[in-house]
This record gives structure tokens, sequence and C-alpha cells, in this order.
């Protein structure tokens, strides 16, 4: 029998790849969207049926889920006030659970976040602890086969992680950073969708939470330089990156927080910094579910769409054969 699997957030960055996987193992995927516009890429993708719905609506999820074997849920938030957290990342997954009880569907894979804790520095953080704590209450009173997925930074062609870095080298004589020191894990976005996959395929990542991350640590400031040199930003150089004190970090995000459109970065993302974005080592990880994460040096260079430092090896050849 064809699986049906409704992906929530599924037009976003994550979600296509998560699609292009199921797609390719046969399954009917249902895609709730605000606008169908923005899921102009799965538009021509077979067995992807698209519904021009807000899914964070009350009763969107009760029409929703009828007729499917599983839901996967990728909707998730990055800047906001605290209320606009506990909508999205505890009240939508309070729904989503009974949804799923009234329609019968059993099967529920979250995606929730590195570093998820009740005491953690950040509203982003503690909220998707709280998502994380309604959906084991659930397992718990309801029955649902819940499974948790906590990825560290997701990278990959057409992020707003890697990218965004080269692109402000491109327009910015240096880099003025907060959170220099912070350090990442940072995932491709294809082991995740795999991961995802693999959860939902197999049951005994019922009932268990698994950490998502790379097979290398570094610091923010070293992602940065090294976004700028794979783009190929002054011959493979880079731009120079300058660590920013707390207090002006903080005044800085303030700033790109009035600023129009969504904020580069948030005094919220700065305290989420405060705690490392790597693996805990507490909780199965990738390995486990038989994945072994592709290292970033490998995949950076090819995200970015330039050889990066190779542009610099060339130029060096080419003075030395002057």
């Amino acid at each position: 029998m064809t699986p049906k699997i409704l992906v929530l957030g599924g037009s976003g960055f994550v979600g296509g790849h998560l699609i292009e996987h199921l797609v390719r193992l046969g399954a009917d995927i249902t895609v709730p969207t605000r606008r169908l516009a923005s899921a102009r890429a799965l538009w021509t993708q077979p067995r992807v049926s698209l519904v021009q719905t807000d899914a964070t609506q009350p009763d969107a999820l009760v029409r929703l889920l009828p007729g499917h074997d599983a839901v996967v849920n990728l909707i998730a938030i990055l800047h906001g006030s605290a209320a606009d957290f506990e909508r999205v990342h505890v009240e939508l997954p309070r729904r989503l659970a009974a949804a799923c009880d009234a329609a019968g569907v059993r099967r529920l894979v979250h995606v929730s976040a590195l570093g998820a804790a009740e005491g953690a520095p950040s509203m982003y953080l503690r909220s998707k602890a709280g998502g994380e704590a309604v959906l084991r209450q659930a397992a718990q009173t309801r029955g649902l086969d819940v499974t948790l997925l906590r990825p560290s930074v997701i990278y990959g062609a057409g992020d707003h992680f890697l990218n965004l870095f080269a692109r402000l080298q491109r327009v910015l004589p240096v880099v003025p950073l907060a959170g220099a020191e912070a350090r990442f894990q940072p995932v491709w976005v294809r082991d995740v969708a795999a991961a995802l996959v693999r959860a939902l395929a197999d049951p005994a990542t019922i009932d268990r939470t698994y950490e998502a991350c790379g097979p290398d640590i570094y610091t923010l400031r070293e992602l940065v330089r090294l976004a700028g040199q794979w783009a190929g930003v002054r011959g493979g150089r880079g731009r120079p990156v300058i660590g920013v004190p707390a207090p002006l970090g903080r005044l800085q995000a303030l700033l790109m927080e009035w600023a129009p459109g969504q904020p580069l970065m948030s005094r919220d993302n700065l305290d989420s910094m405060k705690v490392d974005n790597v693996a805990s080592g507490q909780v199965p990880g990738l390995a486990a579910l038989g994945i072994t994460p592709a290292p970033l040096a490998a995949v950076g260079p090819l995200v970015l769409g330039t050889a990066g430092t190779a542009a610099l090896l060339d130029a060096l050849r080419r003075t030395a054969g002057r």
C-alpha cells in the first residue's frame, strides 16, 4: 500500500529535500502552504499535492490529517516574541497531537532543535523544549508513535546560513560578528532529510530522540571565514572577521530586529549561542539511523557554487608563472 505522508513546512528548505526522498520511495505527499507561489519548486514534483491553507490555524490540521498514514512537522520560526514562539513551537504541536488522535493518525516525526531544554537561555530553545514535552505527553496519553529529531544548524544549497555569510562578504569590507566563538556542529540538509525518512520507516525509532549533527565542530568565526573562502570572495581569501564584544553585539542585534523584513540576527539568537550547538552524546546520533554524516569541508564548497580556495590557488599559480 502506498504510504500517504503529510509534511508540515514542506515548502521550506528542509521540506524540499525531504519530499525529494519521499517521492523516490513512492510515497504520496500532501504539503499545506499559505501561498502556492512559495511552493513553486514542488509544482512539478510527482505524487505531491499542494493545499493552500495555513497549517498553524486552529482548524486546519483537523481538515488536513484524515487519510494520511504519518505526519512530519518541520514548521518553526527563528525570530519573534515569546508569544510567537509559544504559538508555533508549543501550541501547534499540541493541536497537531489532538488532530492526529481525532483522525486516527498514529505516526508523527517532529523536528526540534539541538540544545532544546526547559532552562535554556533563549525563547527559541525553551519553546522547542516545550513542544517536545507536549508530544511526549501525547505519546503517553494518546498513544501517538512519536520520533523527535534535534538537528544542529542545517546547511545546504539555498540555505540561510553559509549563503548568507557569503553574500555579506560580497558587500562588506569586514564582517563584524557577535558570538564569534560560539560553537556549532553543522549538518547537511540531505543528511537531515535521510534521517527523517529512516525515522518514518523504522518502528524502532518510535519514542526515541536523535541528534542530527555533522562530524566536525566549528566556531561561528571559522564558519563565516570558510563561507567567504568557498564563495571565492577576494579570490578565495574571504573578508576579515572581527569579533564584537557582547554589549555591542546585543545593540547590533537590536538594530537588526528593528530593520524591515526578517532580521539577520536577533537578541534571542545571541541567547541561543550561549549554549554550544554541538552533540550532547546523551541521545543517539545519525549513526544510529545508519547515516554517516557528510563533512562540511567536502560539501561546503559545492553548496556555495564556486571553488573558493581553489580560485586563490589558481591566482597564485598564474602569478608564479609570470
